[in-house]
């Protein structure tokens, strides 16, 4: 990592990665990704989506009817993003994640990830069973990321290294 009296610019910032324990904090602090796949014609398409982050994977939801899972079927080749802003951790602060998607429609899968999501969403609120219950529905599909590689970026540690304090 560049010292602050070698850092010039803001051009490589690949040089201020997360640490492993940094990213894994962000992974099971936030439940909020984009979840991002490649069209028909080729064109990148991203949603904003919530998740759970289990066995080090992402895991999702959609119904079957959705662009998206067409899309998985026809590539497999997804992305996951994951900010800091407005969690516990602050600001500038990513994670990307390419990888595979794998589509569920078994009980076991639903019968783990629903409370999942719902405890995920609504911790401690009298919503989260209904939210469990209307997830249970005829054409929805629990959407499993594994990452296959990462990006990651740690603002402050940029900041740091270019002498700015908060």
């Amino acid at each position: 990592m560049p010292s602050e009296s070698t850092l010039e610019d803001f051009e490589e910032v690949h040089v201020f990665p997360l640490d492993e324990a940094d990213g894994e904090k962000l992974l099971t602090t936030h439940n909020e990704c984009v979840f991002m796949w490649g069209t028909r014609d080729h064109w990148p398409v991203g949603v904003i989506m919530s998740y759970v982050w289990r066995d080090g994977r992402f895991w999702l939801t959609a119904t079957s009817q959705r662009k998206r899972i067409a899309a998985v079927r026809r590539d497999p080749r997804v992305s996951v993003v994951v900010t800091s802003t407005g969690t516990k951790l602050g600001p500038n602060r990513t994670i990307t994640a390419k990888g595979h998607c794998t589509l569920h429609d078994d009980a076991e899968t639903k019968a783990w990830f629903y409370p999942a999501l719902g405890d995920a969403l609504f911790p401690k609120s009298p919503h989260r069973d209904a939210f469990v219950e209307m997830l249970d529905s005829p054409r929805r599909l629990v959407l499993e990321v594994k990452p296959e590689k990462w990006i990651t970026y740690d603002g402050p540690k940029m900041f740091a290294a270019a002498g700015f304090t908060a």
